[in-house]
Formats: C-alpha cells, sequence, structure tokens
C-alpha cells in the first residue's frame, strides 16, 4: 500500500510503551503526511528514541497502534521495512570493514538493485570515494556521519528516521549533512522524523514540531505557531518553557 501525497506515511495511536510498570511512552497519538519533516523533541528520558524504536518496529508497543507506509509494526514490518531506513551517529557500524564492506552488507540487507552502482553514486555524492575501501574505525567523526548517511539513503527510503544525525559534528560539516537532507527530501518527497536537541537544526529542517515530556506529547505545531503560542523568539525558549514546565506571558 502505497502512501499518497495526502496520507500518513506514519501515523501513531494511543501509543504506550512500559518498562516494568514504568510509561517510557504514555499514550501519544500523531499522523505524518507523506513529505513531511517533523521534529521530535524532548529532554532525556522523554521517550523520543523508543518512539523511534516502535515506529521501525524494533519495539513491540504495550498498547496502540503503529502503521507506517499503511503497514502495522511489528507484525507487517517486512513489507516495508525496505521502504524505511535509520541515521544515528550512535549506532556503529562494525569497525573492522572497510566503508564500501559496510555499504555492500546493507545493500544486500536492504534488497537494492545495482548496489555496486548506487555505492559508488553515493561515495560521489557525499565525498566518500577516496576512503570507501578504508576500514571504518580509522575514519574521523565526522567522516563515520558521512558514512552513516550513505547506509541511510542506500535504498532511497519514503520515510527517514534520524536519531541526533549532526550530534558531535563541527558546524561546517553539520550545515553539510542538513543541505544534504533538505535536498533528499525535495527530490524523493521522502517523510522525515527527526530527533534532535538541535534547535537551529528543527527550525531550518522541519515544518512540523513535537515536543515530549516524560512520555507524553506536550506541544504539536508549525514551528512559527510555537513562537507565536509561548510569545518566545527562538524553538530553544520554547523547549525550555515546556522542559521547566513554564508558561511564557503569551500564554497566561
Amino acid at each position: 500500500m502505497d502512501a499518497t501525497p495526502t496520507a500518513a506515511a506514519i501515523a501513531v495511536k494511543d501509543l504506550v510503551k512500559r518498562y516494568k510498570g514504568v510509561a517510557a511512552v504514555d499514550g501519544i497519538s500523531f499522523a505524518l503526511p507523506a513529505g513531511s519533516v517533523t521534529g521530535l523533541l524532548g529532554g532525556n528520558g522523554a521517550g523520543k528514541t523508543t518512539t523511534i524504536a516502535m515506529i521501525m518496529g524494533l519495539v513491540t508497543p504495550t498498547g496502540g497502534t503503529v502503521s507506517v507506509l499503511g503497514a502495522p509494526m511489528p507484525a507487517a514490518r517486512y513489507r516495508v521495512l525496505h521502504r524505511m531506513n535509520f541515521e544515528s551517529p550512535y549506532v556503529d557500524m562494525p569497525m573492522r570493514l572497510t566503508v564500501r564492506q559496510n555499504l555492500s552488507v546493507f545493500a544486500q540487507l536492504y534488497g537494492v538493485a545495482g548496489a555496486t552502482e548506487r555505492i559508488a553514486e553515493l561515495a560521489g555524492e557525499l565525498d566518500l570515494t577516496e576512503f570507501l575501501d578504508r576500514p571504518t574505525g580509522k575514519l574521523s567523526a565526522g567522516q563515520k556521519t558521512r558514512v552513516s548517511l550513505a547506509k541511510s539513503l542506500l535504498n532511497e527510503p519514503e520515510v527517514l528516521l534520524l536519531d541526533e544525525p549532526t550530534a558531535s559534528l563541527d558546524p561546517d560539516t553539520a550545515d553539510w549533512v542538513r543541505a544534504r537532507l533538505e535536498r533528499y527530501r525535495k527530490e524523493t518527497g521522502a517523510t522525515i522524523l527527526l530527533a534532535s536537541h538541535n534547535m537551529n537544526e528543527v527550525e531550518r529542517l522541519c515544518d512540523r514540531v513535537i515536543i515530549m515530556k516524560r512520555g507524553r506529547i506536550e506541544e504539536d505545531d508549525t514551528p512559527a505557531g510555537l513562537l507565536a503560542r509561548h510569545g518566545r523568539e527562538t524553538l530553544e525558549d520554547v523547549f525550555l518553557d515546556v522542559a521547566r514546565g513554564r508558561q511564557s506571558e503569551a500564554m497566561q
């Protein structure tokens, strides 16, 4: 079942995940239209990573439902995993394998046709060609991020899930990654869900922002809508309002 321009590429309804009786995610609901870019914000322990894991079908919900491109997760994830992908600097690839070997393995996992040509294409686009045959463990943080981005784009995913994609990068490399993500979304119409603590990144990339706190959704609006409602000039100030449980004068 393909997502249409008005269909929800990701649909989450009354989603709950409990660990030993503690709710990591506590009854959240949202629907992301195809082609949208949504920021998922929240402090440590807010439930962002658990939410993404359930969307990917890696974690089974305690309650509620998740569907991606029309497929219920995790029960029917085999139907859509080849149309999705994920990127995070916190997930390492095998360090002893070369970049080419790592990308080849993932291309096989995602069933990428013409994998050799696709890897060469991405290597050229992402400036990886000169170290394709270097062990991944010998790369710099910025180089590893570019490799991780190449891995996430191998299968030209319709749904791309990003967990802090520019964490620990220098400003120039981070800006390069954001520009590449913007370009990919414009070229393909992919749906992107971005978990980030970088408010400038969220303002630049996202047309919608969901803020979580203690497993629940506290805010869900456009960046402009959040700024107006809170009477703030930056998303960072809005984030702090929510995190610290305070209301701005504009909301009182």
